[in-house]
């Protein structure tokens, strides 16, 4: 039965990449003997309701093997049909070309960017053993599941992975066990041509405890490497499972097999070569149906069994019940963020400061902020006052040392966020943004709200020079679909900024942060939640439209005063979030950025072109057109015009 149903995943893999005609065979039929172990006689899981908070993960990194997955998850009892199965990789089916959470029923994450999948599955064991120890009890285990992730050489070439690795090391997450898919073969060819290191022994470095399967093929070997696993209590297990890609067929072994579709031909006499009955495409035997419903209802029980354990903690633990109930439904009462307490700060700072006082007001009011910065903790703000540190012998603690590993922290976040019963946010300077792009964006993908907090957002860095300036990333940030991005403009903005990602966001929100000092300014507030808003018109029927952003709107809002003082009626508009004012009705942003308003000025440290879309074609952008240069903040905000005077000799130079 278990050589059928290994075979079973192999020709269901081989076959929906046949149909497609595009896909990756290779690996799913490798791994197979894997993925039976684990969902057949390791997860503890429940099909029928791939939700269930205690549930164990299972992460295919190796994204480009989706059909191993989509094989399991059919097979398995998950709501995955036979004719989704065949529609693999066509338009809006539930099986497409890599792994996509919301998509599928029972996959836990989008993957497909190599080694992205290995950080998220270290942010999901980060979660489950901060969970665990703040509010697993000696009788109750409530939070108690492992995270295992299936990994091939790329996932394990690409950096992100190291780093996340090497944390998960440091941070002693045992609950974390890595299946190495080692077939030596990646899509050019072998892995000598340009990976001959002994991955194993990295990870024994990093500080893993480590394993290996000689025969890829042999599921007891597996499941006796994983039960050991295990049963290590003090660091994440590396488990290297030796396979041949495309395991029975003519091309095994080789890079054909990796992303060519065997042919007919090829799957009938790898059917032959593996003694497999079956000629039939799609198909599942009748006894291995009967034999699948009998393991699917054992899983069943496995949630049956933790929920009368959990009404019982209920009764026994109601303030640890409550608390937990509250994070994983994130339902808190968040009036709060509308008193003018939130909103009131006594001194001009700089939204970085401002930000991490919002931060800290949350984190009175809600228990499930979890979240750090990349080695940056002073310079971001991000620290909760009077909370401790992660780390393996305080994991109950919520602030996070990610250490410098942007890649990581990032796609770690994912993770967490994924895992439920948190909500992460992470920190780190505005420049450094480039690093963390693809799990940003991922996270779009995803749909998920991960807070990730952007210091020092301009040449005001100032003295460390253009390499730290960002001029560049705001561009690039609000270029990802589905996210958001906040630059406010001071104080109270700022706790708007955070009002609005803890209360309304539904989706990746990057807040931009000064580093230096930024001036109150009348009439900003709430409004931050519509993307652009008026902050004040100096005179009737303003003849000059001025926007800005961040600590930039002070500079417009005092360019808009010297006109008024030269009897010239002007606007000034705080634009925060391009995103959020792009989603108001026409009637809004009309009301805004009227139409009768010729004279329009945009004014940003940065390179972004985007505001010509308000300008039109006579408008006058105060932007960057280079990188900046290393001076006082002051001074360089001078050298690049960025002073009132300067503006407003261009803007009279333009109309």
């Amino acid at each position: 039965m278990e050589n059928k149903i290994i075979n079973t995943i192999r020709f269901l893999s081989a076959e929906m990449v046949l149909k497609a005609n595009s896909g990756h065979q290779g690996a799913p039929i490798g791994q197979a003997p894997m993925g039976y172990a684990l969902f057949n006689d390791v997860m503890k899981y429940n099909p029928k309701n791939s939700k269930w908070i205690n549930r164990d993960r299972f992460i295919l990194s190796s994204g480009h093997a989706s059909a191993l997955q989509y094989s399991l998850l059919h097979l398995y009892g998950f709501n995955l049909s036979m004719d989704e199965i065949k529609n693999f990789r066509q338009l809006d089916s539930q099986t497409p070309g890599h792994p996509e959470f919301g998509e599928t029923d029972g996959v836990e994450v989008t993957t497909g960017p190599l080694g992205q999948g290995v950080a998220m599955a270290t942010g999901f064991a980060l979660a489950e053993k901060h969970l665990a120890a703040k509010y697993n009890t000696d009788d109750f285990k409530v939070i108690d599941h492992y995270t295992y992730v299936i990994a091939g050489d790329g996932c394990l070439m690409e950096g992100v992975s190291n780093e996340a690795s090497s944390l998960a090391a440091t941070m002693g997450l045992d609950k974390l066990i890595l299946l190495y898919d080692s077939n030596n073969i990646t899509i050019d060819g072998g892995t000598d041509i340009a990976f001959t290191e002994d991955v194993k022994k990295r990870y024994e470095a990093l500080g893993w405890h480590t394993l290996e399967v000689e025969d890829g093929t042999d599921v007891e070997a597996i499941k006796e490497a994983i039960e050991e696993a295990k049963n290590e209590k003090e660091r994440p297990s590396f488990i290297k499972v030796n396979t041949v890609i495309g395991y029975g067929s003519n091309k095994a072994g080789t890079s054909a097999v990796h992303g060519n579709p065997l042919n007919k031909d090829d799957i009938q006499e790898m059917k032959e070569n593996l003694e497999y009955e079956h000629m039939e495409d799609f198909y599942v035997a009748e006894d291995v149906k009967s034999y699948l419903e009998e393991v699917i209802a054992k899983h069943e029980k496995y949630e049956e069994e933790w929920n009368a354990m959990f009404e019982k903690y209920k009764v026994a633990f109601p303030e640890k019940y409550e608390s937990l109930r509250k994070a994983l439904d994130e339902d808190y009462d968040l009036s709060f963020l509308n008193e003018e307490e939130f909103m009131s700060y006594d001194k001009d700072l700089a939204s970085r400061a401002a930000s991490g006082k919002a931060l800290n007001r949350i984190a009175k009011n809600v228990d499930y902020l979890f979240g750090g910065s990349a080695d940056l903790a002073g310079s971001n703000n991000t620290t909760l006052d009077g909370k401790g540190f992660f780390s393996k012998n305080t994991p109950q603690e919520p602030n996070i040392h990610f250490g410098v590993r942007e890649h990581a922290m990032s796609a770690m976040a994912n993770g967490i966020k994924l895992h439920g019963g948190l909500q992460p946010y992470v920190a780190t300077f505005l420049s450094f943004a480039d690093y963390m792009k693809p799990a940003i964006r991922l996270s779009a993908l995803m749909k998920q709200k991960v807070i990730y907090i952007f210091t020092h957002d301009s040449i005001g860095l100032g003295e460390d020079g253009p390499t730290h300036q960002a001029v560049d990333q705001l561009p690039m940030l609000r270029a990802i679909p589905n996210a958001i991005t906040i630059r406010p403009a001071d104080n109270r903005e700022t706790a708007a900024a955070w009002a609005y990602s803890i209360k309304k966001c539904t989706r990746p929100i990057s807040l931009i942060l000064s580093r230096q000092s930024l001036p109150s300014i009348e009439g900003t507030g709430m409004e931050v939640e519509k993307g652009g808003y008026i902050v004040k018109d100096f005179g009737e029927n303003p003849e000059y439209l001025l926007m800005g952003t961040g600590s930039e709107l002070h500079l417009a809002y005092g360019v808009a005063e010297k006109l008024f003082e030269q009897g010239k009626s002007a606007r000034v508009v705080s634009m925060p979030s391009l995103e959020l004012f792009e989603e108001q009705s026409d009637e809004y942003k009309e009301s805004v950025l009227s139409k009768d308003i010729k004279n329009r000025i945009a004014i940003e440290a940065s390179s972004e072109k985007a505001w010509y879309k308000y300008l039109g074609f006579d408008g006058l952008l105060v932007g960057m057109e280079t990188f900046g240069k290393s001076a006082p903040a002051e001074d360089a905000f001078d050298y690049f015009g960025f002073t009132v005077d300067k503006i407003l000799a261009k803007v009279e130079e333009k109309f």
